[in-house]
């Protein structure tokens, strides 16, 4: 990098980074634009987002579209509270989710992210049970998983690294086997048998577990956790903060078994701002609808809903069209090349793919520190490409807008390092 902005001084002095030891990272990059599929650095130099940003640019980075169902609605009405008023920005967007959303799905509370989501699920299965006068206080999750790291979605999560300082203050969870390596529907229906009356709730992350190391599972697991979870009357709450708006296929990785409760984020607004949504069914809703206060759901945000983040939502669910299905599965076809052509490199083992998330192992620890992931992350951004391994785990999660040229030439960087790294 020959020259750096005068404001890059400003970060190193006051800013604290996500998921950054600050005593051993590299200096942090200056981006001073985006666009498409790109990230352009201070010098002029672009990098293709084979990420998403962290899993969030939908369409790709400042979509004009998007961009200008933003500003119109800044001048508009930039905020308002959501208790006691409403906007049209967001009673629109709940109709078109509802109407997209998997069946039975039809009341939306909003929220700011992922973690949020998640913890209004909690919340509101929990709450469910003290409503009805059956108070009950399981909730039963999958081993390995990642929810968000507030304190419900963290305890909700796999114990580790993440969550290992906290864990004293985090609420009991029952853990089912991570479904790729354990019979998860087996020990399900075995809980439910000794302790169902005890459980309020199950959290998956539908199909693909993304923090963990982007483990894919079968669905015939899934339907076996609906068909339990059904069974026994207890909500299935689905966390598709990752899988959501078409990552795994299907708009929605879990339209198939219909859950009870479904979190949304990350690509929600194709990734121009904060916004997270909990789905829920009419009958959870009307479990909390009472002439009595104490019912009430006491739960909510200063920018819960806010207008402009409801207009870009509804902006990027407009361009999840036929044009766009027809990119998710060009994404999953280029995929499928790139895979194909490194399966055999030394050290590359599990090479996986679901819709447009794949996924490798390379050779190491086999855990989030393993130092094999930072270095190919360098080396590819020397090469023009972002990457950000989990660990020894290497995954490209591209924006729609990608072209198979430029997924050939993120597979090509990784094929060098895999030659240079033998």
């Amino acid at each position: 990098m020959t020259t750096s902005p005068d404001w890059l001084a400003l970060d190193q002095t006051h800013v604290w980074h996500p998921y950054t030891q600050h005593g051993l990272a590299a200096p942090v990059r200056p981006i001073v634009s985006a666009s498409g599929a790109y990230l352009h650095d201070a010098n002029g130099q672009r990098y293709l987002d084979a990420i998403s940003s962290w899993w969030v640019t939908l369409h790709g980075h400042a979509h004009p579209v998007i961009a200008e169902a933003v500003a119109e609605q800044a001048r508009t009405l930039e905020q308002v509270i959501f208790a006691g008023f409403t906007h049209e920005p967001a009673s629109r967007l709940a109709a078109e989710l509802v109407a997209r959303l998997p069946n039975g799905l039809s009341r939306i509370f909003y929220s700011d992210n992922g973690s949020t989501a998640v913890e209004v699920a909690l919340k509101m299965v929990l709450q469910l049970w003290w409503n009805r006068g059956e108070p009950r206080r399981l909730i039963v999750a999958l081993d390995n998983a990642y929810h968000g790291d507030t304190f419900g979605a963290m305890s909700a999560s796999g114990t580790g690294l993440f969550t290992s300082p906290f864990a004293n203050h985090l609420f009991e969870i029952v853990r089912l086997p991570d479904p790729t390596e354990g019979d998860t529907a087996g020990a399900l229906e075995r809980l439910l048998e000794e302790r169902g009356r005890d459980v309020a709730g199950v959290i998956v992350e539908p199909l693909l577990m993304g923090a963990s190391g982007m483990r894919i599972w079968p669905v015939d697991t899934l339907r076996a956790i609906r068909a339990a979870t059904r069974e026994h009357g207890i909500p299935l709450i689905a966390d598709e903060v990752l899988t959501g708006f078409g990552r795994t296929g299907p708009l929605f990785a879990s339209s198939e078994v219909e859950p009870d409760l479904i979190c949304l984020s990350k690509g929600l607004t194709g990734g121009f701002l904060p916004l997270g949504i909990t789905a829920v069914r009419e009958e959870i809703f009307d479990v909390f609808r009472s002439s009595d206060r104490h019912k009430t759901f006491f739960h909510g945000h200063s920018f819960t809903a806010n207008p402009i983040s409801c207009a870009a939502a509804r902006a990027s669910l407009a361009l999840l069209d036929d044009e766009c299905d027809d990119r998710r599965a060009m994404i999953e076809t280029a995929h499928r090349t790139g895979l194909a052509r490194i399966a055999s490199a030394p050290g590359v083992s599990r090479p996986r793919l679901l819709g447009t998330a794949a996924a490798f192992d390379l050779a190491g620890g086999g855990n989030y520190l393993d130092p094999i992931g930072a270095r190919l992350a360098s080396f590819a951004f020397d090469a023009g490409v972002f990457l950000r391994p989990l660990g020894n785990v290497v995954y490209l999660l591209p924006p729609y807008c990608v072209t198979p040229a430029e997924l050939e030439h993120a597979y090509e960087t990784i094929a060098q390092f895999l030659a240079t790294a033998g």
